[in-house]
């Protein structure tokens, strides 16, 4: 008998490498706005996960808590099963440097470096490896996703789909265990768009690194394996996705 095309996620079936708990987001003001409400899932290692909702849904606000980009008003974030609530500044960016890599609508490209020099610079950061294996691992990471002839470019002699994979190379420079994509396919062309996600795919189909897109393109929302789907700041609905 088949299945059903959508079912709801009652837990992660693999490992869990992220979890939210209760969060809720309030921003203060004299009549308080509540971005995010009461918001709690877990996702495994090697998902591929939409995060979808109408504009003002709270999409991009609990990405950027997922992120460690924002605290919580109350709630958690687990990332790898470690608490994060109670970091310090040093130790969240740390994390974020360390654990997450991050790619937004807009590539954020450094205009005066070359394509290879944009994908260093959070290795550079880290300092974990040699100058050689940065090298080696830039160079890599961009061939993987078809930018080996464009390795001394600078960003204004791409296209934007280009770009924007540059973007994607520089979000794995680390290694990260997790890619969090705030509609990184936003600005761009039926063609680029397709380029975009076809390299988030490979990322989990060969990397198995967990990806979750804020994306309002239901289209491809529908071709990844998970969708949680945002009303006013609260999970509406959780499925995974034949």
């Amino acid at each position: 008998m088949s299945l059903p095309a959508e079912v709801p996620v009652e837990a992660a079936a693999t490992p869990v490498l992220l979890e939210a708990r209760d969060l809720t987001r309030i921003l203060p003001a004299v009549v308080p706005v509540t971005l995010v409400k009461d918001v709690s899932f877990k996702i495994g290692r090697s998902e591929f996960v939409a995060i979808t909702g109408p504009s003002g849904s709270g999409k991009s606000s609990l990405l950027y808590l997922l992120g460690l980009l924002d605290r919580p008003t109350s709630g958690k974030v687990f990332i790898g099963g470690a608490r994060t609530d109670d970091l310090s500044p040093a130790e969240m960016a740390h994390m974020r440097l360390e654990k997450l890599g991050f790619v937004f609508q807009f590539h954020f490209l450094l205009p005066e470096f070359t394509t290879l020099e944009n994908v260093m610079i959070p290795m550079q950061k880290l300092g974990k490896l040699s100058a050689r294996n940065q090298l080696d691992h830039a160079t890599t990471l961009l061939a993987d996703l078809g930018l080996e002839d464009f390795l001394h470019r600078r960003p204004a002699q791409l296209s934007g789909g280009q770009r924007q994979r540059v973007a994607v190379a520089r979000a794995l420079a680390n290694s990260p265990d997790l890619i969090l994509a705030d509609e990184p396919t936003g600005s761009l062309d039926s063609v680029a768009t397709e380029q975009v996600f076809d390299s988030l795919r490979k990322i989990v189909d060969r990397q198995k690194t967990t990806v979750v897109a804020v994306t309002h393109d239901l289209e491809l929302a529908a071709r990844m394996e998970r969708r949680i789907h945002l009303v006013d700041g609260r999970i509406d609905w959780d499925r995974q996705q034949a």
